[in-house]
């Protein structure tokens, strides 16, 4: 008959606390119903930190319960206890013969068959088969096999081997239910209904067994441990139930980090933002164009944002090429942006790389230089004015009296016997030779301060003393008055290094003599070198606006030469 289930021994009320006695089963102070305690929850794994789980309990594998007409096994380890005493027979059950397999260890047949030989019981109520021969009418036939019949060689290791005498079987803890048959041996039928015989397949769904229930050797075990690195968060479900809502979770790759964020330059503790500033002081960050740098063979150029501007709106492009004869050229352009106009920055860049490519493209096809730069500085025009249609409509809603983009030019062409320049505004060019004399400037400002001393008005010291001394009267934009490129050429007849440079620079070395006193004695020889003395000179007397400058040594040499 059935079993209502045992309740845990309580020591005190869940609800009042008061304490209780064995086999209460209501609170005598708040008569609580103790029968409806809940069962104490199963334990879960412990998770550790990195991912792993620390071992657990054996926690035996849920099989499907076992076809109608068959006995499940008994547990694969006797519990620990005192011996039984030898098998029981439940009354009026005739008690098991064992067959001549069973002395000789080859089978081991019966409900409660195990690996190393054993002998086998008989539960209550179960008619054990008996055997169906005997010793005197000629060799036993075996019986038929069952569902938890086993090889001897299928044993655990260790706890038995073939051909070995067979031992007494502890007394099983969870005797099977009295309503189970066990078919006799000779009903073959009977034992086909209840199990698989040896060598047929498994049922669908049904784990295989060897000895004492155990996973069949070569077969992977149900309950696996997990792998390192994942964990399951809740314990799985048993198997034949359907799915659950456990879930594998990776552990992080240690190998694989996160960029880390960029950290302020100023205050070294705030984070910088997609916008280029600091989060915690503010402060702008540096910017690509900030500070660049580039050399190419013998020439080489440095720009720098300066001391008290946002942003760098020079720019500057250099290269080399080779004339029609094979003789070499070296080129640079430095453009500087007009602050009162829009995206002043985005002028100079445009118009530096339309000149330097319009250069580098002419040159080799035997246009004279001083042609070539003509057209550079109209191929730069362009560039510029086509920024004007591409500002953006709200632009022109939000500030409709802004001026379109605009920047000043300045360039040099170095052949082997050959210097050209060209200019539109007030970036400058000069000549520092060897020996530092004479040195010139090549260039005239087109700037008011320029035109006040070209009329006479004013003295060069006076004009260049007004604040309206660096207001230009020339530059590259669409709404520049009138384009009028100037080109110059010369002959130097000693070697020497050519300045390129925005007014950022001449500003600190406004004369052709402070100029030489500034430039290094190695220019020539370290021209990159020489140009960041030169930044730093500007830098060191204010930096009041973005320095650019360009040095190219005269005569022309083969691509390569130039700074180690």
């Amino acid at each position: 008959m059935s079993q209502m289930p045992q309740q845990a021994a309580l020591s005190k009320c869940p609800s009042c606390e008061e304490p209780l006695e064995s086999g209460d089963r209501f609170c005598g102070a708040c008569g609580y119903d103790l029968s409806v305690v809940p069962a104490r929850p199963a334990d879960e794994p412990t998770i550790a930190m990195n991912g792993t789980v620390p071992p657990q309990a054996a926690v035996p594998p849920a099989w499907p319960p076992p076809p109608a007409g068959a006995v499940p096994p008994r547990p694969a380890t006797p519990p620990p206890g005192p011996p039984s005493p030898g098998p029981y027979t439940a009354p009026g059950a005739h008690p098991a013969v064992p067959g001549p397999h069973a002395a000789s260890g080859g089978h081991a047949t019966g409900v409660g068959a195990s690996g190393d030989g054993a002998s086998h019981r008989a539960a209550p109520g179960v008619h054990a088969p008996a055997p169906s021969g005997s010793a005197a009418d000629g060799p036993p036939h075996p019986a038929a096999p069952h569902a938890h019949t086993a090889h001897a060689s299928n044993a655990t290791p260790g706890t038995g081997s073939p051909g070995a005498p067979a031992h007494p079987a502890a007394a099983d803890p969870h005797p099977p239910a009295p309503s189970a048959h066990t078919a006799p041996a000779g009903d073959a039928g009977s034992a086909d209904r209840s199990a698989p015989s040896p060598g047929a397949p498994a049922q669908a769904g049904a784990a295989p067994t060897g000895a004492r229930g155990a996973p069949v050797q070569g077969q992977p075990a149900a309950s696996a441990a997990p792998p390192a690195g994942v964990r399951l968060d809740r314990r799985a479900p048993a198997e034949g139930a359907g799915g659950g809502d456990d879930y594998p979770l990776q552990a992080p790759d240690p190998r694989v980090a996160a960029e880390p964020a960029a950290v302020c330059v100023a205050c070294r503790a705030g984070r910088v933002d997609d916008d280029g500033y600091c989060e915690n002081c503010g402060h702008a960050q540096p910017r690509e164009r900030d500070h660049m740098e580039q050399e190419c063979g013998p020439v080489a150029a440095v720009s720098d944002r300066g001391l008290r501007h946002h942003r760098n709106e020079d720019a500057f492009a250099v290269g080399t090429t080779a004339l029609p004869d094979g003789s070499p050229v070296s080129v640079a352009v430095v453009c500087d942006g007009v602050s009162s106009a829009t995206r002043p920055d985005e002028a100079s860049l445009a118009a530096s790389r339309a000149a330097n490519a319009s250069l580098l493209d002419a040159l080799p096809r035997g246009t004279h230089p001083q042609q070539a730069m003509h057209e550079a500085i109209l191929a730069a025009s362009e560039a510029v004015n086509a920024l004007a249609g591409e500002q953006p409509a709200e632009a022109d809603e939000h500030a409709p009296q802004q001026n379109a983009p605009a920047c000043t030019i300045v360039g040099a062409v170095v052949t082997a016997g050959l210097l050209v320049v060209g200019w539109v505004g007030d970036s400058r060019a000069y000549w520092i030779p060897v020996d530092r004399s004479p040195a010139v400037r090549l260039t005239e400002d087109d700037s008011w301060a320029a035109q006040m001393v070209a009329a006479g008005l004013m003295g060069e010291a006076e004009a260049y003393a007004d604040h309206r001394a660096h207001a230009i009267t020339g530059w590259l934009g669409a709404d520049a008055y009138e384009l009028e490129p100037h080109t110059a050429a010369f002959k130097p007849d000693r070697p020497g290094v050519v300045v390129v440079c925005t007014d950022g620079l001449w500003n600190y070395a406004e004369s052709a003599d402070e100029m030489a006193e500034a430039v290094p004695a190695d220019a020539a020889a370290r021209p990159l070198h020489a140009a960041r003395v030169l930044v730093g000179h500007a830098l060191d007397g204010g930096g009041h606006d973005n320095v650019t400058v360009a040095l190219v040594p005269f005569p022309a040499v083969p691509q390569g030469a130039g700074s180690a």
